[in-house]
Formats: structure tokens, sequence, C-alpha cells
């Protein structure tokens, strides 16, 4: 974790000017939520690691949650998915495709498009889906649907291991011709764990560790131990600048880029 700010909001900013051009971005976990208010292609306000409870009772710091947002993408965290090519999906499968991911009796499964090549399959804790029923299930997506088709959609190299770190969670993305060539999700406790699944990774794609770049978003800064232990057997190791929205002064892009970058699931995921 990182000193970074976990809450901003634009200080001119009140419940009163809020109208339907204002869309509410949602990421939610089984026990806390983070939402982002967004105005066109401005965030607005923002705030991380909420208790669920602040949903029912937003008091004054979380005021804005009062207002019923007609765009709305509530990205879910997964406990599990697989990637399944357009060319295979079969909606009438599912089922089938869920025996892959060992659905236990506490979890959803969900299939949604994922980019112009692929479907994904994920399977949801219930109390996330619970959470995100308040605002519609039809408004549901995989929790990094907007990063992958951000980063899909600035030229990604084939040369780079692109990184989200959200919390104890690294996602790690690569894509080859601007498809993508691997993508998972590992659960790591300290640097060290960190490092070996950006190693394992990089043995799958049977490139060099010293060959590859990363760029990494989230909860990281280049001064930190994360940064220190992975540029000990990576070429090199950067903080991403991938950026969807126009940010406030306060706030770096590098710092939200999951959450910001839901805003592309608008268009296609609101009723």
């Amino acid at each position: 974790m990182t000193d970074q700010l976990t809450s901003y909001r634009d200080p001119d900013l009140n419940l009163y000017q809020v109208n339907s051009n204002y869309t509410l971005l949602l990421q939610i976990y089984p026990a806390t939520f983070s939402y982002a208010i967004v105005y066109k292609d401005k965030l607005q306000a923002w705030a991380k690691d909420c208790e669920l409870s602040v949903l029912d009772e937003p008091g004054s710091e979380h005021e804005l949650l009062n207002f019923e947002y007609k765009k709305v993408v509530a990205g879910l965290q997964s406990t599990g998915f697989t990637l399944i090519p357009n060319a295979l999906y079969n909606e009438s499968h599912i089922a089938d495709f869920a025996r892959f991911l060992d659905v236990k009796s506490n979890e959803k499964i969900f299939a949604q498009p994922l980019d112009a090549d692929n479907h994904i399959i994920y399977k949801v804790d219930e109390r996330v889906v619970e959470t995100a029923s308040i605002y519609g299930l039809r408004k549901a997506v995989f929790i990094n649907k907007g990063w992958i088709n951000a980063i899909a959609g600035n030229n990604p190299s084939n040369e780079v291991l692109y990184l989200n770190i959200d919390k104890e969670h690294v996602d790690i993305l690569s894509f080859n011709n601007r498809k993508i060539r691997f993508y998972n999700s590992f659960s790591f406790n300290n640097p060290d764990e960190l490092v070996y699944f950006a190693a394992l990774v990089a043995q799958q794609l049977q490139i060099q560790p010293k060959d590859i770049n990363l760029v990494i978003s989230g909860d990281f800064q280049e001064t930190d131990t994360n940064a220190s232990r992975l540029s000990e057997f990576f070429g090199s190791v950067e903080r991403s600048y991938l950026n969807v929205l126009n940010f406030p002064l306060e706030t770096s892009a590098n710092q939200l880029p999951a959450l910001a970058a839901l805003s592309l699931c608008v268009s296609s995921e609101e009723d």
C-alpha cells in the first residue's frame, strides 16, 4: 500500500448541481466499495474503500451518492474467471464453461463481452452481487473491463507487462499485436510474491524478465518496496500514465486506473 489519497471532491460541487449528465462509477468488493463521480470526461469526486453501510447512509461526506444516477457502471470483483474467444462462445454453454471455475454455493456466474475478441465468464461472491443489485445488475461489468480496453486502445507494446495493483491483488496483462495474449489475477502478500508471479507470467510467455518492461498502476509508487524489488529482475519498472479522464491536480491518474476506466463501459452497459 502507498500513502496516496483515499478521497477527493471538487470544492465547488454540491448535490444540487448533479443531473443526468453525471455518471456514477463503482468498484464493489465483499466488504467495501469505491466510487467516482464523472461529469462528461472530468472526474469530479471519488472515494476509495468505503464501508458498505455508506450506501444506506451516505451522510454529508458522501452526499453525492444520494442522487439517482441514470448512468451507472458497477465493476464487480471476481473470485475467478476464464476468457472464451468469441468464435467458441455460446450462451447456451455458459454452465459448461463455468465448471472450470469451481463455483461455490455462495457465488454467482456472470458472462459478457470483454473486448472485440473475447467473452469473459466470471464468478462473484453473492455479497458483491447483493450490493450491485441496488443499481441493477444490467449495469454490472467485470471490474477490470475498462482498464483492459483502455490499454488495448492505447497501442500496447508486445514487450510490456501491464500490472494493476489493487490492495493485495495484482492483475497482469500482456498483448500481442494489440490482442490479449495473457491475462490473469494473483493474490500476493509481499514484494517477493509479486516478483514471483510476474516472473511466472514471463516464463509462460517464454520471455526473459530482463527483456520485459513493467508498466504499473493502482496501489504503486516508483519509490515503494514493490518497485525496488521488481526492478532487480525486470528490464524496467515504471508507473502507468494511462488516462481516460481529466483528473484534478490533487489526484494522480495512476491511482485510479481501473475505476476511472469504467467510464469506457458506460455507453454499452447503461439501460
